[in-house]
């Protein structure tokens, strides 16, 4: 009995590892895949790459990117919900160690300066807009989802300067759009005419909007103002 109990406990702990190290080789083989699409996708275009380029460039078949996506769309959203967990994770330390609303502003325009300037991500927001424009029956679909992502983690120096600003969603949504507007534009001018402006005017411009859309949350009538 107590030779069988050995036996199997060993297999079972085989078994454990072998489902562990699965597991592990399939995070891999997606997040290579997704690494390969964010550089299709900012090289060719999100219509113009194909599935097989995306899954040869990683080394990958077309059955290993079907097991992981559905399709280029999918690929597509895990991008950039990548994309959004890095920033917000970069995002908050930066917040925290500033102590007045004006150094968080400033220091959220200068991370937003910096992504700025990330060819490949500007490259990509671009292609995802384009791609929703020139399909308008997919519009909707792909901006709701888009949305829903940015919703995650909009305007995070709000979210931690006025918690109840999360409860209101519509507005939420608009204050994000209307920022990352502003953000699309700088950063595709930057790409266009990188000596146009200097570093400092684009965080000047980020700051200037910031300030003005936390300003309005804080001034709309009926909230409840909080001291900290």
């Amino acid at each position: 009995m107590k030779r069988d109990s050995k036996i199997s406990k060993k297999f079972g702990v085989q078994r454990v590892e072998a489902d562990a190290g699965k597991q592990k080789r399939a995070l891999l083989t997606r997040q290579q895949l997704i690494q390969s699409a964010r550089a299709t996708f900012a090289q060719n275009g999100f219509e113009n790459s194909r599935i097989e380029d995306i899954a040869a460039k990683a080394g990958k078949t077309r059955g290993a990117f079907y097991a992981n996506f559905k399709d280029k769309e999918d690929v597509f959203f895990a991008i950039f919900e990548e994309e959004l967990d890095r920033d917000i994770q970069a995002i908050r330390p930066l917040l925290q160690q500033v102590s007045t609303l004006e150094g968080r502003i400033h220091a959220l325009a200068e991370y937003l300066c910096r992504l700025g300037k990330e060819r490949q991500r500007t490259l990509l927001n671009l292609e995802f807009k384009m791609y929703a424009i020139r399909h308008p029956a997919r519009r909707k679909r792909l901006a709701d989802l888009y949305s829903v992502m940015k919703l995650r983690c909009s305007l995070p120096e709000i979210d931690e300067l006025l918690p109840e600003y999360q409860k209101q969603t519509q507005q939420r949504r608009t204050e994000s759009l209307a920022i990352g507007a502003v953000i699309d534009g700088l950063a595709i001018n930057q790409l266009f005419d990188p000596e146009g402006m200097e570093d400092s005017d684009m965080i000047h411009y980020l700051e200037l909007c910031l300030r003005e859309k936390i300003q309005a949350v804080i001034d709309r009538p009926g909230r409840v103002s909080k001291t900290r």
